[in-house]
């Protein structure tokens, strides 16, 4: 079992089976799967024991808690070139209060410092400014435009790409890790 990542409000920790009725709970919500690839609609518990147990080798998820309640999850996917996709979704009761921007900003430096990625990718649906400002925050730089399938809308939909390279200064973030 790997050690949590902890933030100034939440803890991102590993998943597990008992997770299941708060992820479908969550994400199985219209307005959150909706803005993601890969969550279906509608998403049951079954569907995120499924998930859970077939997350491929090397992909790296983590549950966010707010004082030990799931409220969302985020995770990356590394691709061959030394870089990864992270993606992230916080359940709609947390939406507002910065939570996402939190949440992502330690997945960022997980990737960067223990991660030892170089580059760091991600996209959001034009239609999901709320992940546009999230992204932007980050300071990830827009990097081109695509269509990407939603699971919960069954159908491509226009999408803003965006990449970080990893700072200088992650070699001094390892020291304060």
């Amino acid at each position: 079992m790997s050690k949590p990542i902890k933030t100034r409000r939440l803890v991102l920790r590993e998943l597990d089976d008992s997770d299941a009725p708060d992820l479908a709970r969550l994400a199985g919500d219209w307005d959150v799967a909706r803005m993601t690839a890969r969550i279906p609609y509608p998403y049951s518990e079954a569907l995120a024991r499924e998930w859970m147990a077939t997350l491929s080798e090397g992909e790296f998820v983590r549950a966010v808690t707010l004082d030990g309640t799931l409220i969302g999850a985020v995770g990356y996917v590394p691709n061959g070139d030394g870089s990864a996709e992270i993606g992230y979704w916080i359940g709609r009761p947390w939406w507002g209060h910065g939570y996402a921007s939190e949440a992502a900003r330690a997945l960022v430096r997980h990737c960067f410092t223990t991660g030892g990625f170089k580059r760091l990718t991600c996209c959001h649906f034009d239609d999901n400014q709320a992940s546009a400002r999230v992204i932007r925050k980050l300071g990830f730089r827009p990097s081109g435009s695509n269509s990407a399938w939603c699971d919960a809308r069954q159908a491509e939909f226009p999408a803003q790409c965006y990449e970080l390279d990893r700072p200088i200064a992650a070699a001094l973030w390892r020291l304060t890790a």
